[in-house]
């Protein structure tokens, strides 16, 4: 049988060594050895009740003592306090590798999950006088640089109002809630809300957004499937299919969190590699047709195939080369949007990293500024880093 502890007994318990023989008392020469392991919290309760009782009397020990932790606070340099942007991807993969989800979220919505859980976590962090804090929306009207001053709480009523247009598509519940979806497109819908607020907008625009948010995700969920993810999303002037509309959302929210991050001095990093190729991806598919929308405008040199009108001439290539995350190789045909670009007529080859590709994309990086490398063509280059830089809007 085990041996019986003392509590299950009718003698007392033995009293606390405190009690029982009470405060420690050591010597001067013995206390003095002691501040090196009392500044490492090194000392067991009593010895530290007994250092701290000597330090209050005795100066030079006192002295020595602070020089000490001085100098452990040297040996332990203090952290950031601020999460891993990956650590929340992290643990919600280590999760689902354990139990995979009953209704999965589809691949090509998982990019928007992500942002717009990474900025609402930013939004948890601020404080109320920082949702007034003003923020300069950046983007390239075709010509050049421009820009529309608000506020934190001004941007996520904008990203409010533009994620409402993949709402609409859904059948959920338009935020402005005028049936204005079909017609306006970003700007306008952002400007009308602006507008018909009867005060600035607050960080009770949070709430909206983020359950609006979580609207859109549960939905492409429920009806995920590849059949879905071709549902046609009207942005005014042109349409996206809606796996391209939910990489669309991701990459503003994202854009739009670096801008409320540099207003409200916070740290923030790119998206995931994964996440950000696929951004880079949509945007390169996209860089013919703006280009050739541009050309009709006269903002842009004429095509230049060898044979144009004539069927299966692919005309002229741009080879557009991205490095770093997200990195990777795209063939951007320069004269006709439906023609296929081939390394045999490429005459032009552009290397840009991907974040800087990608705020070329928003407007926020001039394009005479952007590439790293450029070799050949100069005139389809400067007409392709146009192009990018005219994918940005408000």
């Amino acid at each position: 049988m085990p041996r019986a502890s003392v509590e299950d007994g009718d003698r007392p318990l033995p009293a606390p060594r405190e009690q029982a023989q009470g405060p420690l008392v050591l010597e001067h020469h013995v206390l003095k050895s002691l501040l090196g392991a009392w500044a490492l919290a090194a000392c067991s309760a009593e010895e530290t009740a007994a250092v701290e009782e000597h330090l209050g009397g005795c100066g030079p020990c006192a002295e020595e003592a602070l020089r000490l932790r001085d100098a452990v606070g040297l040996l332990h340099p203090p952290e950031s306090l601020d999460l891993d942007p990956a650590l929340r991807t992290r643990v919600l993969q280590r999760c689902l590798d354990r139990r995979p989800p009953r209704i999965p979220v589809p691949d090509w919505a998982t990019p928007y999950d992500a942002e717009t859980a990474r900025l609402d976590a930013l939004l948890q962090d601020i404080g109320d006088a920082e949702w007034h804090a003003p923020v300069r929306l950046r983007w390239f009207d075709g010509t050049g640089p421009t820009s529309r001053r608000t506020t934190v709480a001004g941007v996520i009523a904008h990203l409010l109002c533009v994620d409402g247009l993949v709402a609409v598509a859904l059948g959920l519940d338009d935020p402005l809630g005028d049936g204005t979806a079909d017609g306006p497109g970003p700007a306008s819908r952002t400007e009308t809300l602006w507008r018909s607020a009867p005060s600035p907008p607050t960080r009770a625009v949070r709430g909206p957004w983020r359950e609006q948010s979580h609207d859109l995700v549960r939905t492409v969920s429920f009806t995920g499937g590849s059949g879905s993810g071709r549902l046609a999303v009207s942005y005014g002037d042109f349409t996206l299919p809606l796996h391209d509309a939910m990489l669309d959302r991701a990459f503003e929210c994202w854009v739009h969190a670096e801008d409320i991050a540099e207003a409200v001095d916070y740290p923030y990093e790119p998206p995931a590699p994964r996440h950000l190729h696929r951004m880079i991806d949509l945007a390169a598919r996209m860089l013919p047709v703006v280009l050739a929308g541009r050309r009709q405008e006269g903002l842009a040199s004429p095509a230049r195939g060898r044979h144009l009108g004539v069927a299966g001439d692919p005309g002229r290539s741009l080879r557009l080369e991205i490095e770093g995350l997200g990195g990777g190789e795209w063939l951007i045909p320069l004269d006709s949007p439906a023609a296929e670009a081939t390394p045999e007529h490429e005459v032009a080859h552009v290397a840009l990293d991907g974040v800087e590709f990608c705020r070329l994309a928003a407007g926020h990086v001039p394009p005479e500024e952007a590439a790293a490398g450029q070799l050949g063509d100069r005139e389809a280059i400067r007409d392709v880093l146009f192009a990018a830089a005219a994918l940005s809007r408000m």
